[in-house]
């Protein structure tokens, strides 16, 4: 069960008179995809809406900007380097800029906030003590991130963050989850009842995935293409990918094939030396990020896409972005398996045993001989992107999850009347 998404227009479905505030740490907007669809769906149903979060470094940058509607307020942050000390510097920048940036929103009638990390609940508490109501809006699981990013095991730093996360459920009013998975997690560990735990999954953009003919030139003279897209961060499996590259190439016999990975991260440089290590590189081409229509382009000619994504604590429950994207583009998918992997791609995907290398390579192998296979798996994931994972769903599940928030909460309430609000912090 989602929680309740029949809602009464005056309890926040419809946001006519009413001010949110989103906070983010990870990503700028509206690069993050789906905060900015949250934004627009709010927007769409009446809310005025203000987003805080860091500037990106090639797009992005304004520090202040009004983008349809929804207005947008960033501040400089240098990512974590250096260990556990670079965290501290960057999380402790985040939440100061955070804060002086929402003296200047002024009050709101909800603050929501994006994880990770586990932190914005100290600002969301300031707000809530001044009349919001806080919305948990858990994108990632970071004691299971925590776990398969660093190796470190449940050690101190470990027990730092479930304490965290412990106290940003306690002090939420709703949660939405990205997934079932996620909404156990709200309502076992967490402790939240059931009904204050929303669904919202994400879904692709739609209007940015729309396929276009396939450009031959582009699999540099090969008959197939293989694409990645996604981060590269070391919890990202792209290494996985990249040694059953080398096993389809050394084990398999099969290098008819030229291989693309879209997408940038922590791990990008690490992984474009294995590459070379492995003696891919005149197969594998790493482009970095992209612009959209290059990447449309890509996803297009590609034949069959790659989601290395290793089992671990965080992966096995976690819904890929990517395997959403090509899905939408309309192409099969070779992927580990994971529990909320096959509950996105379904029959759009085939699925190694977990973190098996030789077998994904072996996947890969079967997909390129059988075209007519491919095109029955294309087909079924776009027709899931576009009916039970669409938006459109996610987007009833917010606006409930808002109306829960909101009930019993009159318009203006959090510090006097929105009219006065607004002439007071133009």
């Amino acid at each position: 069960m989602l929680g309740d998404t029949s809602f009464d227009d005056t309890a926040g479905g419809d946001g006519s008179g009413r001010r949110a505030l989103i906070l983010v740490e990870n990503l700028s907007v509206p690069f993050d995809r789906r905060v900015w669809q949250e934004c627009t769906t709010l927007r769409d149903a009446g809310w005025e809406v203000h987003v805080i979060c860091p500037r990106g470094e090639k797009r992005d940058t304004e520090p202040e900007a009004e983008i349809d509607g929804v207005r947008i307020h960033r501040y400089p942050l240098r990512a974590a380097t250096g260990g556990p000390a670079g965290y501290l510097r960057e999380y402790g920048s985040a939440l100061w800029h955070t804060v002086r940036l929402a003296r200047k929103v002024g009050p709101v009638d909800v603050v929501h906030a994006c994880n990770p990390p586990d932190l914005l609940f100290l600002p969301a508490l300031w707000l809530k003590r001044r009349g919001a109501r806080f919305v948990f809006d858990q994108h990632d699981l970071v004691p299971e991130l925590y776990l398969s990013r660093f190796d470190r095991g449940e050690d101190l730093l470990y027990r730092a963050v479930c304490a965290l996360e412990r106290r940003t459920y306690r002090a939420a009013d709703i949660v939405l989850a990205t997934n079932e998975s996620y909404r156990d997690v709200a309502v076992r560990r967490g402790g939240r009842r059931s009904e204050d735990v929303f669904v919202v999954r994400s879904a692709p953009a739609i209007d940015r995935f729309q396929p276009v003919p396939p450009e031959p030139e582009l699999k540099r003279g090969k008959p197939h293409l293989l694409c990645y897209l996604g981060v590269m961060g070391p919890q990202d499996g792209v290494d996985y990918a990249l040694r059953a590259l080398a096993k389809l190439r050394d084990e398999v016999g099969r290098t008819d094939w030229h291989a693309v990975f879209v997408g940038a991260g922590d791990a990008f440089d690490a992984m474009v030396e294995l590459s070379r290590r492995l003696g891919l590189s005149e197969q594998v081409q790493f482009t970095g990020r992209i612009p959209d229509a290059d990447l449309v382009r890509y996803l297009s000619t590609a034949d069959v896409c790659l989601s290395p994504d290793p089992r671990n604590p965080l992966n096995d429950v976690s819904t890929m972005n990517k395997v959403l994207e090509y899905m939408a583009m309309g192409r099969p998918i070779v992927s580990f398996d994971l529990r909320e992997a096959r509950v996105s791609a379904g029959d759009a995907a085939v699925y190694a045993p977990a973190n098996d290398e030789a077998a994904f390579a072996g996947l890969i192998a079967l997909l390129l001989d059988d075209p007519e296979r491919r095109a029955r798996m294309g087909k079924l994931g776009q027709e899931r992107v576009s009916g039970p994972l669409s938006w459109r769903n996610s987007q009833a599940s917010l606006l409930a999850a808002y109306a829960a928030a909101c009930r019993d909460h009159a318009p203006g309430s959090a510090g006097g009347p929105v009219r006065a609000r607004r002439r007071q912090h133009r």
